[in-house]
């Protein structure tokens, strides 16, 4: 399982920092955390992005008050082909 969660985890930090964010990959664990544009409410963020891409993320300030401007990526969707 790590292979694998480390495969996706690698894909999503890779993707995201070629369209601007400067990530650090995370260790031992399934999801990642990434910080919202522009400082962007997380609910508002997650909204955004389901609307215009159809990706489902979860809004950090449902976790904690401190990840208003953050969401959450899961790394258990298994990889289409």
């Amino acid at each position: 399982m790590n292979k694998i969660y480390t495969g996706r985890r690698n894909v999503v930090i890779n993707g995201l920092n070629k369209l601007g964010w400067n990530l650090k990959p995370t260790k031992a664990t399934f999801y990642i955390w990434i910080p919202t544009l522009n400082k962007m409410s997380s609910m508002k963020f997650s909204n955004l992005l389901l609307e215009k891409t159809g990706i489902i993320v979860t809004p950090g300030i449902s976790y904690v008050e401190y990840g208003k401007n953050y969401v959450r990526i899961a790394l258990t969707v298994e990889k289409k082909d």
